[in-house]
């Protein structure tokens, strides 16, 4: 089961919203939402294959923890799952991104939440192929590891939009961060590895990164070492990868530095990184729900 892909605009044509499966065209949120309003929400990206999504109970534990963080209700998980599979069955497609958002709902138009309930959205977009190797940049912004967010997966998201977006200008996918003591973190929307004197190497959670899916399984299936690692470690490191949902282990073959400096990696990917892509996409394949 090859399942690595990333994101493509074509949206499904049914939806889960308000308890039930909705057309997508149709389908409406309030304007006074507060994952609107606020960036009051949390959510979960999984990949999908053949209406299968992977590693499907450790993102709805990860919602949950998120929510609690964040402040809301616990999510019914029940329902959570419920409707994975109402929209999966809904929509058949080879490969998908499935989306769940959940936010404080209907509130007033300040930071203070309303009383109507949380809202849950279950989205379904086709999703094609990742390549093999790709290219990133530094930015000189910071991921605050001491922040009421740190660790948790929100849709307040403008600070990775705006990063990803000088990514692309200069030719990458992907954008990585410091934390606030200069530290290596995480990506945009991934978390990152280093290999040194031929060891793998990822931040610890305590850097502010997210407890990323395809992160923790990773360090146990590959025995990866949570290692503090200061930001320059990229400039020496012999190999880097990312892992995410949708990315499952990519190499990076470029690396931009914020200055403007580039260093060229491997071509394709380096022996470590190699056998994590290999690792990753057999025991994927063999446990879905690890």
């Amino acid at each position: 089961m090859k399942r690595q892909f990333n994101g493509a605009p074509a949206p499904a044509a049914r939806i889960w919203l308000d308890g039930g499966l909705r057309d997508a065209d149709s389908a409406r949120v309030s304007v006074f939402d507060h994952g609107l309003t606020a960036g009051d929400g949390v959510f979960e990206t999984l990949s999908a294959t053949d209406g299968r999504a992977f590693a499907l109970d450790r993102h709805l534990r990860r919602l949950a923890v998120s929510a609690r963080g964040l402040g809301l209700p616990d999510p019914d998980l029940d329902e959570a799952r419920e409707a994975c599979a109402a929209v999966l069955a809904a929509n058949p497609m080879e490969h998908g991104r499935l989306r769940i958002t959940y936010t404080g709902g209907l509130s007033p138009l300040s930071s203070d939440r309303g009383d109507a309930g949380p809202t849950l959205v279950v989205a379904l977009g086709v999703a094609k192929r990742r390549p093999d190797s790709t290219a990133v940049i530094t930015v000189p912004w910071t991921r605050n590891e001491r922040g009421a967010l740190a660790g948790l997966k929100t849709t307040s998201y403008a600070e990775n939009v705006l990063a990803l977006s000088r990514a692309h200008e200069h030719g990458a996918s992907e954008a990585l961060f410091a934390n606030t003591v200069g530290a290596l973190c995480e990506g945009t929307g991934s978390n990152v590895f280093v290999v040194l004197d031929g060891e793998p190497h990822t931040p610890p959670l305590a850097s502010g990164c997210l407890a990323g899916i395809t992160r923790a399984l990773t360090i146990e299936w590959l025995g990866a070492t949570e290692s503090e690692l200061p930001f320059d470690v990229l400039d020496r490191a012999e190999e880097i990868f990312l892992t995410s949902s949708l990315r499952d282990v990519q190499a990076v073959h470029r690396l931009r530095g914020h200055g403007g400096d580039e260093r060229p990696l491997p071509g394709a990917q380096g022996p470590v990184t190699a056998k994590a892509m290999r690792i990753f996409e057999e025991r994927s394949a063999a446990e879905p729900n690890p």
